[in-house]
């Protein structure tokens, strides 16, 4: 049974690429969900799949890509259902 995370991450997380890192990163760990950028410069993400993927998932979100900078990540179970399969990117909140 697919799990689901829901994370907040802070630090420099906007004007980097972390979401396009994150959505190449999750296609490349077969994870479905979605990642915004947030009006108060915090990214957020959901994450379905097993819990060894969204671990994985989670670990490389702590370093980010080259540029990013992450303080923080909170995280909690997401109840939503999953929207589509896949990973998007989805307009700013």
């Amino acid at each position: 049974m697919p799990e689901a995370t829901h994370a907040i991450i802070t630090g420099r997380v906007q004007g980097v690429g972390y979401r396009n890192w994150t959505v190449a990163t999750a296609i490349q760990l077969g994870i479905s969900g979605w990642v915004r950028n947030r009006s108060d410069g915090s990214v957020e993400a959901v994450f379905y799949g097993s819990m060894n993927q969204i671990e994985t998932m989670l670990a490389a979100c702590s370093k980010g890509p080259a540029m990013a900078r992450v303080d923080n990540i909170q995280t909690s179970a997401y109840e939503q259902p999953l929207e589509a399969q896949g990973f998007t990117s989805k307009p700013t909140v």
